[in-house]
């Protein structure tokens, strides 16, 4: 019977915290999404990309919300089981409140383990995948970038201006002007064209151009030459995203072995093709390193903090002021972890406060409802 009980409180919590998670996910997802409609308007990325990188990004959103929803699924639980009287079920059964309390324990363990996955695996992997698609990506929508009568330079080292446009897609006084990097002084190419079109298929995208200039600027010297047709070639240009991974979307093992290198644990020379590991950058690996295997962490304290509950009936004076102390009480520590782990990378103090708040309070209030409830049976 006490197994029964157990499993149906657990199931009824998984099952609201799972549908709570994926709603509110979803909800921060698509707002975010809207975020990333740049990457078509600006960029002149495909839907497919778009469709593809904001698919990409969701675990990361359900990674941030995670510790929230916990809390506020337990909260919930807990209250309506206590609402509709459920709770003296389990009291009536032999059930203590300690053994409760350690059953919360458990269940929070396992969405410890669950946020442990995401937050060390598939979410870097899937902000590495999502950057990796924008990497080997084409400009699709290269056409709807051009506007008349302003400069564009959605892609990189490239500047385009055109005075106008019929409705068959010709364009008059086309300007081009192409910056050529890996050089001293910064050489460029500059062309100007009375008209031209453009060609954007899966095979070829380049410009028309008639009847016009190009001036060369290499090394400081000016040389012109005019052109009664060219071909100009757009596919080795790139959009302006940023398509590195950042440190989010980097392999944890990368962020070890980093952290063993820098701090002369390992004394292997450390390479990889993004991460920088340096001076410069140290502190926000190991702020990223700690936030994906030890703020986990707070969840079994956030998970006890909830099951303070027990401690009060909806018949003592003051019931729905202690649920609400408690619901600030745990906001605060979801902030509070936010907040210890920015100042964990920036001294030794910092650091072991980061570490020892979880551990320590859990601790302490474990002991007090162990006492609490053995000086009540």
């Amino acid at each position: 019977m006490k197994k029964l009980l157990f499993r149906n409180f657990i199931k009824n919590t998984l099952n609201f915290f799972i549908i709570m998670c994926l709603s509110i996910s979803l909800i921060v997802w698509v707002v975010q999404a809207v975020g990333f409609l740049d990457f078509v308007t600006e960029d002149g990325h495909g839907l497919y990309v778009y469709f593809l990188y904001s698919f990409l990004n969701f675990p990361k959103m359900v990674h941030r919300i995670l510790p929230f929803v916990f809390f506020i699924s337990l909260f919930y639980q807990l209250s309506q089981y206590e609402l509709k009287n459920e709770l003296l079920i389990f009291w009536t059964n032999g059930i203590t409140k300690i053994n409760f309390v350690n059953v919360i324990i458990g269940y929070s363990l396992i969405i410890f383990l669950l946020q442990l996955f995401l937050g060390a695996y598939v979410s870097p992997l899937g902000q590495n995948e999502a950057r990796s698609h924008l990497r080997n990506s084409n400009i699709d929508f290269f056409p709807s970038l051009i506007k008349e009568g302003k400069f564009i330079d959605t892609v990189s080292n490239l500047t385009i201006f055109i005075q106008s446009k019929d409705s068959f897609g010709n364009y008059e006084n086309i300007f081009l002007k192409e910056d050529i990097i890996n050089t001293e002084l910064n050489d460029s190419q500059i062309i100007y064209a009375k008209k031209g079109f453009l060609i954007n298929d899966k095979k070829n995208r380049y410009f028309k151009l008639s009847d016009g200039e190009i001036v060369n600027n290499k090394k400081g010297k000016i040389t012109k030459f005019k052109f009664e047709s060219i071909d100009f070639n757009l596919t080795k240009y790139a959009s302006k995203s940023t398509t590195y991974p950042k440190i989010q979307g980097t392999s944890s093992k990368a962020l070890y072995q980093c952290l063993l290198f820098y701090f002369k644990l390992d004394l292997k020379k450390f390479e990889h093709k993004y991460l920088n590991c340096s001076e410069a950058s140290i502190k926000p690996i190991s702020q990223e390193f700690l936030k994906r295997f030890y703020k986990p962490l707070y969840i079994p304290l956030i998970g006890l903090v909830g099951s303070l509950l027990l401690i009060r009936s909806k018949e003592s004076q003051g019931y729905s002021r202690f649920k609400l102390f408690l619901f600030l009480i745990t906001f605060l520590i979801i902030v509070l972890s936010e907040i210890l782990l920015r100042y964990s990378s920036e001294s030794l103090v910092g650091l072991l406060f980061f570490i020892i708040f979880p551990l320590l309070a859990f601790s302490l209030i474990y002991i007090f409802l162990l006492t609490l409830f053995n000086r009540k049976a």
